[in-house]
């Protein structure tokens, strides 16, 4: 065995270790990279009658109000809720949501209920909300219908 053969054998182990740290750090660095996620309406979204439930994958979250409290029920625990009613004039109304038990329910007390008070009425929401790095997004139209 000459003596580039030896010297090839005893670096190739290093070599390994090297690079199986260097492929964590980037896998690492890939994995805190923010990414956004788009949830998308099941079916008809009515937020007064409990049916509305948004979808990205196996995440879902479902939202309903209770007497003037608008509230989250997600499948995964959230880190962050944000709410948005929005307005004819493309404006909105900001709601930062509170956890209720556990990062699975969050409400916040919010005007939803008396902008969509008759059948037929139907407001502009969106949705923010945010998972170890990762955000779900979505803009839906709940429609009352009926009362």
């Amino acid at each position: 065995m000459n003596r580039h053969t030896k010297l090839a054998i005893l670096i190739a182990p290093l070599l390994l270790v090297a690079g199986y740290i260097a492929s964590d750090y980037y896998l690492e660095h890939q994995a805190a990279q923010d990414k956004v996620f788009y949830l998308n309406q099941q079916n008809n979204c009515d937020v007064l009658a409990n049916k509305c439930v948004l979808e990205s994958g196996e995440f879902l979250i479902s939202v309903s109000d209770r007497q003037g409290t608008t509230q989250i029920n997600a499948t995964f625990p959230l880190d962050t809720v944000v709410l948005m009613l929005v307005n004819d004039d493309n404006s909105q109304q900001i709601y930062q949501l509170a956890m209720a038990d556990t990062p699975y329910y969050w409400q916040a007390k919010t005007d939803l209920r008396e902008s969509i008070p008759r059948a037929g009425d139907s407001r502009k929401l969106r949705l923010v909300a945010k998972i170890k790095g990762g955000s779900y997004i979505s803009e839906f139209v709940s429609t009352t219908l009926s009362r």
